[in-house]
């Protein structure tokens, strides 16, 4: 996927930026909750609501820059024959930047990042803690994703397949443990495929005052040959205020082609 910042925020895009129908400022409305437990949880439970930002920042804090991000420690080892198709699928990817062809992807469809990409938080996330709820907020799409607290993960079959599954949470120490399942297939994390049955746990934690870590464990036995195991860092920013921000593919600066690629638009009209 290409990723590109502009000004204070990252805006994802397939090798060309989306448009904005709102830009978000860095003026906080909140103050640093770091060291503060919440309310009415138990005294163990840290407190991560907040905003937090991918860190280390993969842009390296450069502004106006267009970076390609790719699966996280190198992709999964999956069974063939889609260990074959997903490594074509990449090459293709791959082959069509360097055309300047971009083959479209989630971002210029609009369409919801899923799981688990909306923890990859190219845009900040907030997360609100209240005691039964966990809530993830994404800046991109305004998406929103919950954790249930406490409750027991239903049958497979009785879970309608969602974007961002169905999860359930229990803090264990200081670790808040999510588990989520039913998955839309078509959801798919950096083109990689999965099966009805793929499930994903999370292992949330405090490292350090102002910094977070969530250590992801995919499995999916029909698809992965072993489970596809990576961590995402965040830092908190609590000067940032999350704003809302939708996209639309009827895009003034870019076209999507019948052929499965994306274009720049040259032909902007008479602006005066």
């Amino acid at each position: 996927m290409i990723y590109t910042r502009l000004g204070s925020i990252a805006v994802m895009a397939a090798a060309i930026s989306i448009s904005l129908t709102s830009v978000a400022n860095a003026e906080s409305t909140s103050s640093t909750q770091s060291a503060d437990r919440l309310a009415g949880t138990s005294a163990t439970e840290p407190n991560i609501t907040g905003v937090w930002e991918l860190y280390p920042d993969p842009f390296g804090g450069e502004e106006n820059t267009v970076i390609e991000l790719t699966a996280p420690e190198g992709g999964p080892k999956l069974r063939e024959p889609y260990a074959t198709q997903w490594k074509e699928r990449v090459e293709r990817r791959e082959a069509g930047l360097k055309a300047g062809t971009p083959l479209v992807d989630r971002s210029t469809l609009c369409l919801p990042e899923g799981m688990p990409l909306i923890m990859g938080a190219i845009f900040p996330i907030q997360i609100l803690q209240n005691p039964g709820q966990v809530t993830v907020l994404a800046e991109f799409l305004t998406q929103t994703r919950r954790i249930h607290l406490g409750k027991t993960m239903p049958a497979l079959e009785d879970i309608p397949p969602y974007y961002y599954g169905y999860s359930v949470g229990h803090w264990e120490g200081d670790t808040l443990v999510v588990t989520t399942a039913s998955i839309r297939e078509d959801t798919e994390f950096y083109d990689i495929p999965h099966s009805r049955e793929m499930k994903i746990t999370e292992r949330i934690r405090l490292t350090e005052p102002g910094y977070m870590e969530n250590r992801i464990t995919i499995e999916d036995p029909a698809i992965l040959a072993e489970p596809y195991r990576f961590t995402y860092g965040y830092k908190r920013n609590d000067a940032y205020e999350i704003n809302e921000y939708f996209c639309t593919s009827s895009d003034q600066l870019i076209e999507l082609n019948a052929d499965g690629t994306v274009s720049m638009k040259t032909d902007h009209g008479d602006d005066n």
